[in-house]
């Protein structure tokens, strides 16, 4: 970034819609303000005025904010025009901001600023985005939490902590007259432990705010004829596959996007799995097993009539057991001891079974709305996955009385750390991360 360089853009969506609004943020501000506007106007005081070019003819007239530094989004001089939206005119201003000096910003150049100004760290920068992006009121809410902080404070909890046990390892090597025992060192012990349990609840949350912002595969498989069609049409809502009472009707995957408490699933429809010569089946039912394992849940449906699902198929790890037609048996509905049981033509354990799936997918111990979690991608995850395993190999390096590697250790979980929150990033990444945003954000 080149902090003497004034940026523009339009921060509203492209088309014509009842308002648009221009930003610009950097030292020209003012000189660009008195052109277009023919003054600066009082900081943080929304102003009637006429928007000029570059050769004082009105473009247009409309509302104008100014920001001071530091006290902005980007902790830079910032000036919005809040004016009609005509794609025409809001291009003219833009063009004419050039021409008196400014330049067109990059995608997500004013959160950029914004971070590289020290306003927000990178997981609140990216927050920016997501929130943006939110596709149901779970992830927004999730978003404004990291937004507003939440991920943050946990972040720079643990990196105190880290802190403390870097400073405190590394007074024994410093000092090894002191005939420090760090095999014996009790407070080193517990400290990792603590700091263990903590990144690993940081994990849980993240993993939750990620299902929350991105998504989840849900694979319905089973036996054909179990129900799987039907479930999907019910879960749907409407009509999405086809309902057969004869075997292998369902050859490809059907897909449908649905919201469904509160989260964002996919669910796919799967050929039946079981033998047959038929190549067209056979495909059916290779894309059928691709889909379980690239799937965050597994609905494995058994028909409740007959026990040749149960004994001549077996479910994938820590999928839901399903017990379908239930309305033919005897089996009561909802939760049970195998999983869930229902009747997807008459509905019953639907509601069960759909709380079993958000509970599958967030944890047991996730809120309804996403309240307690935090927006957090995959580089997150992977980042405090490297710090869980740096903090493991620290504490049995501990016990073997090793403080060098202990100390090794320490420094790769307080360098993964950083990596989440923008301390120690590089600017390949920044570039990638930012050129993912809006232009005008």
């Amino acid at each position: 970034m080149n902090a003497a360089e004034t940026i523009c853009a339009i921060a509203t969506p492209p088309g014509m819609g009842g308002l648009g609004v221009v930003r610009v943020s950097g030292p020209l501000v003012p000189r660009l303000s008195e052109a277009v506007l023919r003054r600066l106007p009082a900081p943080r005081l929304a102003t009637l005025s006429t928007f000029r070019d570059e050769q004082g003819r009105a473009l247009d007239q409309g509302v104008a904010l100014f920001f001071p530094a530091p006290g902005s989004f980007t902790g830079e001089d910032v000036l919005e025009l809040q004016g009609h939206g005509s794609p025409v005119v809001l291009d003219r201003l833009v063009k004419a901001l050039i021409a008196l000096g400014a330049r067109l910003a990059r995608p997500g150049e004013f959160t950029e600023r914004a971070f590289l100004n020290g306003k927000i760290d990178l997981v609140q920068a990216e927050a920016v985005a997501d929130i943006i992006e939110s596709a149901h009121e779970g992830a927004a809410r999730a978003a404004m939490s990291t937004l507003r902080g939440a991920f943050s404070e946990i972040l720079q909890a643990m990196d105190e902590r880290l802190v403390r046990l870097r400073t405190h390892i590394e007074a024994g090597l410093d000092f090894p007259d002191e005939g420090l025992d760090i095999a014996d060192d009790g407070a080193l012990a517990a400290g990792l432990e603590a700091l263990s349990r903590d990144v690993a609840e940081a994990m849980r949350r993240g993993r939750e705010g990620r299902v929350l912002r991105e998504g989840a595969r849900v694979a319905i498989a089973g036996a054909p004829n179990a129900g799987k069609s039907t479930l999907l049409n019910v879960l749907a809502g409407h009509e999405a596959a086809i309902v057969s009472p004869y075997p292998g009707t369902t050859r490809d995957l059907v897909r449908e996007r649905v919201v469904m408490e509160g989260l964002a699933l996919d669910l796919i429809d799967s050929a039946g799995l079981r033998p047959t010569d038929d190549p067209v089946e056979r495909e059916g039912i290779r894309r059928a097993e691709t889909a379980l394992a690239e799937a965050d849940c597994v609905l494995w449906l058994i028909d409740d009539t007959t026990s040749d699902d149960a004994s001549s198929l077996t479910p994938p790890p820590r999928a839901i057991i399903v017990f379908t037609k239930i309305d033919q048996t005897s089996r009561p509905a909802g939760p049970c001891a195998e999983g869930f049981a229902i009747c997807a033509q008459s509905g019953a354990g639907i509601a069960e079974l759909r709380r079993g799936i958000r509970a599958r997918l967030l944890g047991h111990e996730a809120q309804a709305g996403g309240e307690g979690a935090f927006t957090a991608r995959r580089r997150h995850v992977a980042a405090l996955e490297r710090v869980e395993r740096a903090l493991a190999g620290a504490l049995a390096h501990q016990r073997a009385g090793s403080a060098e590697l202990v100390a090794e250790e320490l420094r790769l979980a307080h360098e993964a750390l950083g990596e989440v929150t923008g301390r120690f990033t590089s600017d390949e990444l920044l570039g990638r991360i930012f050129s993912d945003f809006c232009i005008g954000k």
